[in-house]
């Protein structure tokens, strides 16, 4: 029996969202207050996971591309074009100013309830609240 492209993709990505979530479990990013122990200057420990974040993604993003012709999963390799503008900074720091206020960003609010942590529903109601708010004003200023 052969397993066919799409299911090993499908496959693939679940595996990484479970050890991605494993990941933020083991760094303590589910618990907000380490996050916000962090964002205080009080605790370092999270600019590993950070550092190693950065690293992981110039690894996967820039390098292998050029080490391999075409990725595992697909044909070619995609690129996301991206441009700093007004919108881009506002909603970057209006992630910052929630992120800094709750301790919460949605990965780690959809690990920590998968690790049981209850109390992150709310923040990540909050979370679909703002994502359903943009939504709405987005589909508003391109109707107009």
């Amino acid at each position: 029996m052969s397993i066919n492209q799409p299911t090993l993709a499908s496959f693939a990505t679940l595996l990484s969202g479970v050890l991605f979530g494993f990941g933020l479990a083991l760094a303590t990013m589910i618990r907000p207050e380490s996050v916000l122990s962090f964002l205080q200057f009080d605790d370092f420990g999270l600019l590993l996971v950070l550092g190693s974040a950065v690293t992981l993604n110039l690894a996967v993003f820039w390098l292998a591309p050029r080490w391999r012709t075409r990725p595992l999963f697909g044909d070619t390799f995609q690129t996301r074009p991206f441009s700093i503008d007004r919108r881009s900074l506002v909603g970057g720091i209006l992630f910052g100013i929630g992120w800094g206020l709750c301790g919460v960003c949605p990965g780690p609010a959809l690990a920590g309830i998968g690790a049981g942590s209850m109390d992150l529903l709310v923040a990540l109601g909050g979370i679909l609240a703002g994502a359903l708010a943009h939504g709405l004003w987005a589909s508003r200023q391109r109707d107009a």
